[in-house]
């Protein structure tokens, strides 16, 4: 694992994205896309392919450049509300006790889903909404740019070396680390390149998150087999 930016003494902060991070919303991500697959017609599998690696206008350019983008969007979000409302929706284990535990004005979340639906799904599933939340309405440009999580950092009101990113998606980590903070991949049985610590889930994080942002690394953290 490379170095860790970071400013001994300063304030820390925690940035979250949310989908495969906090909330496991696969199965709804995959029902959603299959979906709306075959009102078009179109392979499901081979969406949902597409779809977890692009953004949803260039989804459909690639799985349906005959259809007109607008209304496959719309059809989209169609699907996304109902499925906020109606479909099933869990927290990894140890969300509810990290996210409680973290002071207001530490922690944001990052998403490429909208705000209202994560406020629906964080409801759903009891989890807490932080006063930072930077959407896909917010930037123009989303991950794996740095913009999503720099803007995060602004409203913070923190320093991006000042910051923690959790994630579970290769564009994310690297959203993160064009931003200069420190990225911990979390959820995935190996490793994404590029993070500079990797955890198998998510409760195994939860003391060594608590331990940046109250400062140093205590000595008993040190060794821990979520170094590995």
């Amino acid at each position: 694992m490379i170095s860790e930016p970071g400013r001994s003494g300063a304030l820390r902060y925690v940035l979250f994205d949310v989908d495969g991070t906090l909330i496991d919303a696969v199965g709804n991500q995959r029902l959603v896309w299959r979906t709306w697959a075959e009102r078009y017609g179109l392979d499901p599998d081979e969406v949902y392919r597409v779809a977890l690696r692009t953004r949803p206008m260039e989804t459909f350019a690639q799985v349906a450049p005959d259809q007109d983008p607008g209304e496959c969007l719309a059809a989209l979000h169609e699907l996304e509300d109902e499925d906020v409302r109606s479909g099933a929706y869990t927290a990894f284990g140890g969300a509810s006790e990290l996210l409680s535990a973290l002071e207001p004005g530490s922690w944001a979340l990052v998403t490429s889903n909208y705000e209202h639906r994560v406020r629906g799904r964080f409801a759903r599933a009891g989890l807490p909404v932080p006063e930072v939340l930077v959407d896909a309405a917010a930037v123009e440009e989303g991950k794996p740019s740095p913009v999503p999580y720099l803007q995060a950092a602004a409203r913070l009101g923190a320093k991006p070396e000042d910051c923690l990113v959790i994630e579970d998606a290769p564009s994310g980590v690297e959203s993160g680390l064009r931003a200069g903070m420190t990225v911990w991949g979390v959820n995935a049985p190996t490793a994404v390149d590029g993070v500079h610590r990797h955890f198998g889930s998510l409760r195994e994080a939860v003391r060594d998150v608590l331990a940046f942002v109250s400062g140093p690394r205590p000595r008993e953290l040190e060794g821990s087999a979520a170094m590995e």
